[in-house]
């Protein structure tokens, strides 16, 4: 049996950890659907995501405070939607709110837009500061021709921190 160096060895792993760390990064750049490299890590200032490089966060959208959601919803002027899954959504949501799983969204939007029209004032939320579906679906609601659009960063977590209404 023929024994290789250590110190040839510890070469050839780090030339081969080099060279896919190379090849990684050269495919997430030239993916359209490829990582962002860049973005939003402090979530006291909204979504924390290595979102999609085509997903653009605009933070003017953002309801950053609990007590403002809760302003806007006791007037009674907007919708609350629900960016996360059926599942989640059936577990726990924001009183009165309506399911619109950004997943789902191609097959779904149709019937959300025969009961809301395109300048229903929408509100979306998700599982919180970490999660960016709501920032997906405000995206997607926007280019579907929906312009009064809100993101509650706070999301689900937040509402129910503070004691406001919930409904399973």
């Amino acid at each position: 049996m023929m024994m290789i160096p250590v110190k040839s060895l510890c070469k050839e792993i780090v030339l081969f950890l080099g060279l896919s760390i190379g090849c990684a990064l050269l495919v997430n750049a030239l993916s359209p659907k490829g990582i962002a490299l860049f973005g939003d890590w402090d979530p006291t200032q909204g979504v924390v995501t290595a979102k999609a490089k085509d997903m653009v966060i605009d933070h003017e959208l953002e309801i950053d405070s609990v007590a403002q959601a809760k302003q806007i919803y006791d007037s009674g002027r907007a919708v609350f939607v629900d960016a996360r899954s059926a599942d989640a959504y059936a577990e726990a949501h924001i009183a009165g709110a309506v399911s619109l799983p950004v997943g789902r969204f191609d097959t779904a939007i149709e019937t959300f837009m025969q009961h809301y029209p395109p300048q229903t004032y929408l509100v979306t939320y998700c599982s919180g500061r970490e999660c960016d579906d709501s920032h997906r679906l405000a995206q997607f609601l926007m280019e579907t021709g929906f312009f009064n659009v809100s993101i509650f960063i706070d999301g689900l977590p937040g509402w129910q921190q503070e004691g406001h209404p919930i409904a399973k």
